[in-house]
């Protein structure tokens, strides 16, 4: 028997995925929320919850835009319900990804540490 490479968590999670995208994107311009995106979305095994990664364009206004989207939460749940094929759709919570943030601080640090050290001269002691 062949094994399968995802599991169906996997499946519905890109699906909860691709149609989330679309519904915070609508709802951030609909609503006057903080630019957010989704980044992930991660499903428990029983699909009863899905844990959604949002990113924002301005870290400092994660906070009120993670809330809001907590808030619209079952809106977005009823949305889904009409436009996805499952039997029951996962109740959605909304958590900030910050490993962009965190990308961005190593990558300035490393950047700082490169200028401070200057271009490496060459030695004549061959």
């Amino acid at each position: 028997m062949p094994s399968r490479d995802f599991k169906r968590t996997d499946r519905v999670g890109a699906e909860l995925r691709r149609e989330l995208g679309l519904l915070v994107h609508a709802a951030v311009r609909d609503h006057g929320l903080p630019s957010v995106s989704v980044s992930d979305v991660e499903v428990t095994r029983d699909l009863d919850w899905a844990t959604v990664w949002v990113t924002a364009l301005l870290p400092d206004q994660s906070v009120p835009a993670v809330k809001a989207l907590n808030e619209l939460a079952f809106e977005f749940r009823r949305s889904l319900s009409r436009s996805m094929r499952l039997r029951r759709v996962p109740e959605l919570r909304f958590k900030y990804d910050d490993s962009v943030d965190k990308g961005e601080r190593i990558d300035t640090l490393l950047r700082e540490q490169a200028r401070d050290l200057g271009p490496r001269e060459e030695s004549d002691e061959d």
